[in-house]
C-alpha cells in the first residue's frame, strides 16, 4: 500500500501523491519511510528526497534543510527548499558552496549558533553540488 507524501515550502505545497516509499535525508543519516512507519518527527539535513514506486526511483528532490512529520499513513517534508534534481545547476551550485564556506570562516567564532548555522549552510550547499552529479 502507499504512503502519502506531501512536500511543503513556506509559499505553498510542492507536491502532494502517493509513493510506495520515500527516502528522506534525515539529520543522522537517510531514512526509508514506508506506509505503517512508526510516528516521528526528524530534521533534515541538504540532501536528495527519493521517490519509489515499486523498487525503482520515479523522482528526486534537493532539500537544503527542514523538518519531516512522518505517521503511519503520511509523510510530510516542511522544506525551506525543493527542487527537482534536473533543475539544480553544478555552476550555481558551486558558488553557493564558496559563499557558504567564506561565511563559514568569518562567523564569529564565539557565537555559537552563528557557526552552527554557517555550518549547516555548508553541508547543505556539498549535499546540492553532489546532487548535480548525480
Amino acid at each position: 500500500m502507499p504512503i502519502s507524501l506531501e512536500i511543503v515550502s513556506p509559499e505553498r505545497l510542492l507536491l502532494s501523491r502517493p509513493v510506495d516509499m520515500v527516502v528522506i535525508p534525515a539529520s543522522e543519516g537517510d531514512m526509508g519511510v514506508l506506509e505503517g512507519h512508526t510516528p516521528m518527527i526528524v530534521m533534515l539535513r541538504g540532501g536528495t528526497i527519493d521517490l519509489y514506486e515499486g523498487d525503482r526511483v520515479t523522482d528526486r528532490l534537493f532539500v537544503n534543510g527542514g523538518f519531516a512529520e512522518v505517521t503511519p499513513e503520511r509523510c510530510t517534508v516542511l522544506a525551506n527548499e525543493a527542487v527537482p534534481l534536473a533543475e539544480l545547476n553544478r555552476t550555481d551550485a558551486e558558488r553557493q558552496l564558496a559563499e557558504a564556506e567564506s561565511a563559514y570562516a568569518d562567523a564569529a567564532k564565539l557565537d555559537t549558533a552563528a557557526e552552527d548555522a554557517a555550518l549547516d549552510a555548508v553541508q547543505a550547499a556539498r549535499a546540492r553540488v553532489e546532487a548535480t552529479a548525480a
